[in-house]
């Protein structure tokens, strides 16, 4: 009998954003997202409730109104600025600019247009206002360890790194 997601499971799996209207594939993750469940909040709380009970080997998806989530857009956060008053290194659509304001509170910003004259950046979550459909394939279901529940997550070794001769000496 293979193990279902509960509290302190190991649970690896990979998931696409797909947009209901369209049906573009918004976001998707490249390798596997791996979390104990029900102690690290990597997803929202309305996935994790639909993933109770699930085993490896399932494909779900789960309609969410990002609204609900993210809140409704704020155009004040959409800012549009002359390329020549924006550092060069911000000037690639994609690129994301963490801003702080002046009581300290920092938000990501991200450039999401740019013209001959002018660049746009907009600090809304790029899922607000979006109806979305989040597609969750299950890879793997476990027992977490001590430690993984710990951290909420896979615990890795690094790599073992052997000092080659005279290099002791010299950190000395």
């Amino acid at each position: 009998m293979s193990e279902t997601i509960d509290t302190n499971k190991y649970v690896e799996l990979t998931y696409e954003v797909i947009d209901q209207k369209s049906g573009q594939v918004l976001t998707s993750v490249e390798f596997p997202l791996g979390y104990v469940h029900g102690v690290n909040a990597v997803l929202s709380p309305q996935v994790s409730e639909e993933l109770e009970g699930r085993s490896a080997g399932e494909t779900i998806e789960v309609p969410l109104d990002c609204n609900r989530i993210f809140g409704p857009r704020d155009e004040s956060l959409v800012i549009t600025e002359y390329l020549r008053n924006v550092p060069e290194e911000y000037h690639e659509v994609g690129t994301a600019i963490l801003m702080e304001n002046d009581r300290g509170e920092t938000r990501s910003f991200l450039v999401t247009r740019k013209d001959s004259k002018t660049i746009t950046i907009d600090g809304n979550n790029p899922l607000c206002g979006r109806e979305v459909i989040f597609k969750l394939e299950i890879l793997l279901v476990r027992d977490a360890t001590d430690e993984e529940i710990e951290v909420g997550g896979k615990v890795e070794e690094g790599p073992d790194i052997a000092l080659g001769p005279g290099i002791h000496e010299m950190m000395n």
